[in-house]
């Protein structure tokens, strides 16, 4: 697919938002905020071209879902420079580069600092905005450091520095032993990132633009602003608008929190009928089929939700078998465990092995184990025709979700905090229309599961 776009396709006016999510569970969230905001967003697997864009009809916001929290310096830099030409040419306003919210990133893989260092090229403003927290989530930003909160439980207890967290700051991949994101992104090449407090936000509007002027002097790499609530949300989203209607194009990091907070600031200005600001949530309906669930994160939440899921058939996957020498096989023997239930209308959930030494292999075999769950997941759709799937993982959901022959997602309905249930839309007919949940490890409650199958009832929309 071409990566270059005509700021005007077919004559319909550019979205001024564009984003890029750095895994796809992620991507889905900020495809949610905006579409809830009311703006008429999707999200593609790669920069469209002119026609694709033309036969959607207008655009508020556009994403593209990608996959460089995993990669190297190097291919990061080739995908985001890709990316980055195609949202310029777009003629998009802001430019957002969607982390995670708790920024697990390091020098070597994942890098923000060779993200910034690579999109701001194609963005006209000196103003780059580094926004620290999602409150929805419980990921706070305070005097520059992240905390995050474990698990689904809500007692203030369970909120941690991100140096101190559970599983955080012991991701196998990318641990996160530096709550400073100052600190934390200067490890990554960025010398010069200066924080805009929470205390900034009390003298109003006029004086935070002033603060943000004043530090802009200096020629910062970066201004890190504090999140602890959506009030702090607005104002920042207020700062973006101003900045981004009065200079050149800008570049925002941060995780959905950014969307969040255009979308309030969007909500301010008069221009914007009061019926398209308003956030609206349309509850999940109950499966119109068996329901297929893959999940490949190895986090202790999953495996609480994998505990919980009373209602599918469970199938183990072996991680050292699907990256062994004898991996066709053995997925062949998975696929036959799994299509068979499918195919007599019952739920199945395939997951990674959770003992022990399973999980070790698991850890030193993660780019491998995603390609498995990837060919298992494509197995299972070409021989079994599904109205709804899971997956479970940020890196097996971003991997399996590019294999398929599809080319994006809209937002169909909430299911949990940070999990959104989409429509995948594919030139096949067969994939066309399907209903998919993409969840990282740390996201939604021990029933996550069960209410992807159940939905919603009596208009419940779940904790978003």
């Amino acid at each position: 697919m071409s990566t270059t776009l005509r700021s005007e396709p077919s004559g319909h006016h550019a979205p001024d938002y564009a984003f890029y999510g750095d895994d796809f569970t992620g991507a889905t969230d900020t495809l949610a905020h905006l579409a809830r905001a009311g703006l008429r967003t999707m999200l593609f697997f790669a920069p469209p071209d002119a026609a694709r864009l033309s036969t959607l009809g207008q655009l508020d916001a556009l994403g593209v879902a990608g996959a460089a929290r995993t990669m190297s310096n190097e291919a990061q830099q080739h995908e985001l420079a890709r990316v980055g030409a195609a949202l310029a040419a777009l003629g998009a306003r802001v430019m957002h580069y969607k982390v995670c919210s708790t920024f697990d990133s390091a020098p070597h893989v994942g890098s923000i600092g060779v993200a910034i260092r690579t999109l701001r090229e194609y963005c006209g403003s000196e103003f780059v905005a580094v926004v620290g927290g999602q409150p929805d989530l419980r990921r706070y930003c305070l005097f520059g450091e992240l905390f995050a909160a474990a698990g689904a439980d809500d007692d203030a207890r369970a909120i941690y520095r991100i140096d101190r967290h559970p599983t955080m700051s012991r991701h196998p991949v990318t641990p996160m032993n530096e709550a400073d994101l100052r600190v934390h992104l200067q490890r990554q090449g960025l010398d010069n990132i200066q924080s805009i407090d929470w205390r900034c936000y009390a003298a109003g509007d006029d004086a935070l633009q002033s603060e943000v002027s004043r530090r802009l002097d200096s020629k910062p790499d970066a201004l890190l602003f504090d999140v602890l609530d959506d009030s702090h949300l607005r104002m920042i989203g207020r700062v973006i608008a101003h900045r981004s209607a009065t200079s050149a194009p800008l570049l925002v990091v941060g995780a959905s929190s950014v969307a969040r907070a255009y979308a309030l600031a969007r909500m301010d200005t008069p221009a914007v009928e009061s019926g398209t600001a308003a956030l609206s949530c349309v509850p999940l309906a109950p499966a119109r089929g068996p329901v297929f669930v893959l999940a490949g994160s190895l986090s202790p939440l999953t495996e609480v939700q994998i505990a919980a899921a009373r209602s599918y058939l469970r199938v183990e996957l072996d991680p050292q078998k699907m990256t062994g020498a004898n991996a066709t096989d053995y997925l062949a023997t998975r696929l036959a465990a799994i299509a068979g239930p499918l195919r007599d209308g019952r739920n199945v959930l395939a997951f990674t092995t959770r003992r022990p030494a399973q999980i070790r292999v698991a850890e030193r075999a993660l780019p491998q184990l995603a390609h498995a769950c990837a060919s298992l997941l494509q197995q299972v759709l070409a021989t079994v025709k599904l109205h709804r799937i899971g997956i479970a993982g940020g890196d097996t959901s971003s991997i399996a979700v590019r294999s398929l022959d599809a080319w994006g997602l809209s937002y169909f309905a909430p299911l949990s905090a940070g999990v959104t249930v989409c429509r995948l839309h594919a030139d096949r007919a067969e994939l066309n229309g399907m209903e998919i949940m993409l969840k990282g490890g740390q996201m939604g409650g021990p029933e996550l599961f069960e209410q992807l199958l159940a939905g919603h009832q009596h208009g419940e929309a779940g904790n978003v």
